[in-house]
């Protein structure tokens, strides 16, 4: 038997305008307005009500993040945020970034069937997610075509949460401003994926981050479906290192 995937067979759940979603300006290092959110989302012990979605590939609890360069974690600031792909994102290059707060019975019943299958030891049946997808997105100072496009979605039934971290193609690590080569995407310093509390403690990086290994992220997995990682993020649950699965791409 094999893991549930959306309806389409894809690993990203269903985004873009015709989803309703919204998108961010067309800008480098920019952010979202504060989104307001229907349900609390809790985060390491913390319920959060408002929520960024940041152009360099992080949703944050609080406050924005225009950094792009990714720092290690744990971070010395208090940012908590969850991070798909920390590097930097330039839409002015080429790409859309979507998000929409949902409780489409359609969306969450996928949502409740995902966690169920990755998670059958808590019982779970969402009622809200939130959807934060990198289209196709080019990166500061490109010169060639290369483009990444990313996921990350959070899932609550308002007091359990989970994240999951989507990925579809990623084709660059860096932007020339970190160090990478405006050609390529590549060197530099490498982006970073996994969340961070903000209280310099509780953390998770996923292998490979600020490596140019990253770039394969694609075919990495902690629940044994390449282009997936599933966390739950509520209190701190994050698995060892060594449970990570690097596959064929």
């Amino acid at each position: 038997m094999t893991s549930p995937r959306n309806p389409t067979g894809s690993l990203m759940y269903p985004y873009g305008t015709s989803q309703g979603d919204r998108k961010n300006n067309k800008t480098d290092d920019g952010s979202s307005a504060e989104i307001p959110i229907s349900a609390p989302f809790t985060f390491y012990g913390k319920p959060y009500h408002f929520l960024y979605v940041n152009n360099n590939g992080v949703v944050s609890f609080g406050v924005r993040v225009s950094q792009y360069t990714p720092d290690p974690f744990p971070l010395d600031g208090e940012s908590p945020f969850v991070a798909p792909y920390w590097a930097d994102v330039d839409t002015r290059q080429g790409g859309n970034i979507f998000w929409r707060q949902s409780q489409d019975p359609s969306l969450l019943r996928q949502c409740t069937e995902d966690i169920n299958w990755y998670f059958p030891e808590v019982p779970f049946t969402a009622v809200w997610a939130f959807v934060a997808t990198w289209d196709r997105v080019g990166y500061f100072g490109s010169t060639s075509s290369k483009v990444n496009t990313f996921q990350a979605v959070l899932i609550t039934n308002r007091q359990i949460s989970f994240i999951l971290l989507n990925y579809a193609t990623i084709q660059w690590t860096t932007g020339s401003a970190s160090g990478g080569d405006a050609a390529t995407g590549l060197g530099g310093t490498a982006a970073q994926a996994g969340f961070d509390s903000g209280n310099k403690i509780k953390y998770y990086t996923i292998p490979t981050s600020r490596t140019p290994d990253i770039v394969n992220i694609a075919g990495t997995t902690n629940v044994g479906v390449p282009g997936r990682w599933a966390f739950q993020v509520d209190e701190f649950l994050a698995p060892a290192p060594t449970e990570s699965i690097q596959c064929a791409l």
